[in-house]
């Protein structure tokens, strides 16, 4: 599989130093709080040796990847910093894309030194130069769009304005010229040809001030995406079902913005096999490892919940022995 794989999502142990399972009720726990529960996996690698544990892992997977690859590491605040420089080390400083704030639950009450932790982060690498990239756009929120487009025309229309100079003086050319009798200001010059901007004033998507200033109209309705920020609000399932357990519709948006249909999206660590969900739910490949008997039985189990449709064939791999 060198070369082949075009994405790699993994959340792996965190080098917390504690061990995960399920208890006989079939509740989520940590063996500290649960002493009869059975064990999902064991996280107790720490600081320098969990990094070099990790490397030997992340130096496999970049030759897994092909030139158009790319790696999402899902790590915490604690060792993420020191990952980064490892990365950094394996995959090229020039290949940092993203260090992802991600928004995993709601505020705690918790009583101790130190500010309440609600995220963790999610590592973005490339390959290469030019990785598969989408941009999937996001949806504007209601309460975004009336902060964003704060006015209201006579058809109940929100809308806002912009200006249309930018910075930078031109001495001649279209964007310097003289627009309905007036000039850019000094220092600027249009954002577009006058001709653009007759055209825009003819349509009504100029609004000119009482004091004769003119600015361009955007409507609500002409933008209800938007690009998607590095700080995203993906909060882990009330009720999971492993420990751990992840954000489905946050792992469809990195399937779908960093792959292509048909591509073959690879976790290592999949735990509750929610990359390998998205990934069949989006018409994509894929390959999902774990060494837990209850995470690959998890897996398998939400995979075969699928609707016929959504899901992919798929072939569990015993490497056990």
């Amino acid at each position: 599989m060198r070369g082949k794989i075009d994405l790699v999502y993994i959340d792996p142990p965190f080098g917390t130093g504690g061990t995960f399972g399920i208890d006989k009720s079939g509740r989520i726990a940590t063996i500290s709080k649960s002493n009869d529960a059975e064990i999902a996996y064991s996280d107790t690698l720490r600081g320098r040796e969990f990094v070099e544990w990790l490397r030997e892992r992340v130096v496999l997977l970049h030759r897994l990847l092909s030139p158009k690859g790319s790696l999402y590491l899902h790590i915490d605040y604690k060792i993420g910093h020191y990952v980064k420089v490892m990365l950094d080390e394996v995959f090229g400083m020039e290949n940092f894309r993203n260090d992802i704030t991600r928004i995993k639950c709601n505020p705690k009450g918790f009583r101790r030194v130190g500010y309440g932790n609600v995220k963790d982060m999610i590592l973005f690498y490339s390959k290469g130069e030019k990785p598969i990239w989408n941009d999937i756009k996001i949806r504007c929120s209601d309460e975004d769009i009336a902060k964003r487009y704060n006015k209201v025309d006579s058809k109940g229309r929100r809308y806002t304005t912009v200006p249309i100079h930018a910075p930078g003086e031109t001495k001649s050319g279209d964007t310097a010229q003289c627009f309905r009798g007036i000039y850019p200001p000094k220092g600027r010059h249009w954002r577009c040809s006058v001709a653009e901007l007759e055209r825009l004033d003819d349509m009504g998507l100029i609004e000119w001030s009482a004091s004769g200033n003119p600015r361009k109209i955007n409507y609500a309705d002409d933008h209800l995406s938007k690009k998607q920020q590095d700080i995203w609000e993906y909060k882990d399932p009330a009720y999971p079902v492993y420990p751990t357990e992840k954000n489905l519709d946050m792992l469809k948006y990195i399937v779908c913005n960093s792959s292509d249909s048909g591509s073959i999206v690879l976790d290592c660590f999949c735990g509750s096999g929610t990359t390998l969900c998205a990934a069949a739910c989006s018409g994509r490949r894929w390959i999902g490892v774990d060494r837990s008997d209850i995470a690959i039985a998890v897996s398998a189990e939400r995979l075969n919940a699928l609707k016929p449709e959504d899901s992919a064939s798929y072939e569990l791999i015993d490497l056990s022995e």
